[in-house]
């Protein structure tokens, strides 16, 4: 149970640990001090309650707070850093910094794991020498942006 506000709150988080998807809402809830109750998912067969959950996409993760789903990590990201706002800040306060944070957080989305580490693992041959090349040059982007963080903890 995860203390918030006046009372005790419920919170189930449906996961399948070998998603990267999935370690960012365990990541973000272990930041902020939520504590939860871990349900490891199987995806074939989809349990009834990651159906019920998640309707429409039917994939992990999904949050579960007190009977209400939250599905997609970045959203989850963003409800967790609402509902639990005293502790560990996700994003800056600045609007230009929380701007530059969207735009790595959606390239991550976007790029990496569509473009790159998606079409690696679904390729062989020719295919998938250009996943790793994309991959190269993706990381290659994120570790020039990282080096220039100085003492930026959003980035």
């Amino acid at each position: 149970k995860a203390k918030m506000g006046q009372g005790e709150e419920q919170v189930k988080v449906l996961s399948l640990w070998v998603t990267p998807f999935s370690m960012r809402v365990l990541i973000g809830s272990e930041e902020k001090g939520v504590t939860y109750e871990y349900q490891e998912e199987n995806l074939d067969p989809k349990s009834d309650l990651l159906l019920q959950m998640n309707p429409i996409n039917k994939t992990v993760p999904v949050l579960i707070h007190n009977g209400k789903p939250v599905n997609e990590s970045l959203i989850i990201l963003e409800y967790i850093d609402e509902a639990w706002p005293n502790s560990n800040p996700f994003m800056p306060s600045d609007p230009y910094d929380r701007a530059v944070v969207r735009f790595w957080a959606d390239f991550l989305n976007k790029k990496f794991f569509q473009d790159a580490f998606y079409g690696i693992l679904k390729t062989e041959g020719e295919a998938l020498e250009e996943g790793k090349r994309c991959m190269l040059k993706y990381l290659g982007f994120l570790e020039g942006e990282l080096s220039k963080g100085g003492d930026n903890p959003y980035f």
